[in-house]
């Protein structure tokens, strides 16, 4: 099978709904699995041109309850692929904050291979997902060679809160994006394990089916590249676009990006691109 081939299947996935056959395949899988499933992505290897271990541990296993279909239908266009820039066909992410590739943007601490083995070597599930929720290495690779400004990080995370929500009974168009914000100035915002699909110093996104009180949009009827109808449904959003340049313009870039895992990396990566500024900017002045 061709990556052009995977690629295809997995965005033509049914959508995981109550009653459906998608609903009654087996729960029974780890969701340690469901993290691990498209490490072969990092090489940008097919489902069925990967290895069977990477480090040691299975992966590459099958993500149940057609989560891993839904998920790609939330980043990339429904059935056959094309690329869509040319002259790059590489598993290495483009940046939308910079334009160049991810790894040119700063180095993986210790070597993207040990970064990664370490990554998908945790077997605690709640660690593991707090461990994608912080990786660097895994937002280097894009989540397919034919769309490179998506992003394997946020595409795993996506993947991991659907199977979670499903297993709960959740159809998808029981979903909510929930804006999860810190208590106060002092804390970070709870990560809700395998729910929290972005964690931010004062706020989180999470994907649940019990939004409770918080500020909530309806993910939609169905998967589809729907993430700037999505954000612009949200009755309060999480940083303050009057006081901040900076999330003014992240605001008005994610009220016209499609696609989540794009959608998503772009924030945490911005903010990290503004930090990076800031810093440089301190060290600048402390010199004159």
């Amino acid at each position: 099978m061709t990556e052009q081939e995977a690629d295809a299947g997995e965005a033509t996935s049914p959508t995981a709904v109550d009653g459906s056959a998608s609903m009654k395949t087996d729960v029974g899988v780890s969701m340690l699995s469901v993290y691990r499933h498209d490490v072969h992505k990092s090489r940008g290897r097919s489902h069925a041109d990967a290895a069977a271990e990477f480090a040691g541990v299975p992966v590459n296993e099958p993500v149940p309850l057609g989560a891993d279909g839904d998920a790609a239908l939330l980043s990339r266009p429904r059935g056959e692929p094309a690329q869509s820039v040319k002259n790059h066909i590489s598993p290495f992410r483009l940046s939308l904050v910079t334009g160049e590739t991810a790894t040119s943007v700063g180095r993986v601490e210790g070597g993207i291979r040990n970064a990664l083995a370490e990554l998908v070597q945790i077997e605690d599930p709640v660690e593991m997902h707090a461990a994608w929720l912080e990786s660097s290495v895994a937002s280097i690779f894009n989540e397919s060679v034919y769309y490179p400004y998506t992003s394997l990080k946020f595409h795993t995370l996506l993947t991991a809160a659907l199977v979670d929500n499903y297993r709960e009974g959740y159809g998808f168009d029981e979903l909510y994006l929930v804006v999860d914000q810190a208590g106060d100035e002092q804390t970070d915002p709870r990560a809700v394990p395998h729910r929290t699909v972005l964690l931010m110093p004062s706020f989180g996104l999470r994907v649940t089916g019990e939004p409770g009180k918080q500020p909530a949009a309806r993910l939609g009827a169905a998967p589809a590249q729907s993430w700037a109808d999505v954000w612009t449904r949200l009755p309060e959003h999480p940083f303050d676009v009057d006081d901040d340049r900076m999330w003014r313009v992240v605001d008005a870039q994610l009220r016209r990006i499609r696609s989540w895992s794009t959608a998503l990396q772009f924030i945490e990566e911005s903010y990290a691109w503004w930090r990076t500024m800031q810093r440089r900017s301190r060290i600048g002045g402390g010199e004159q």
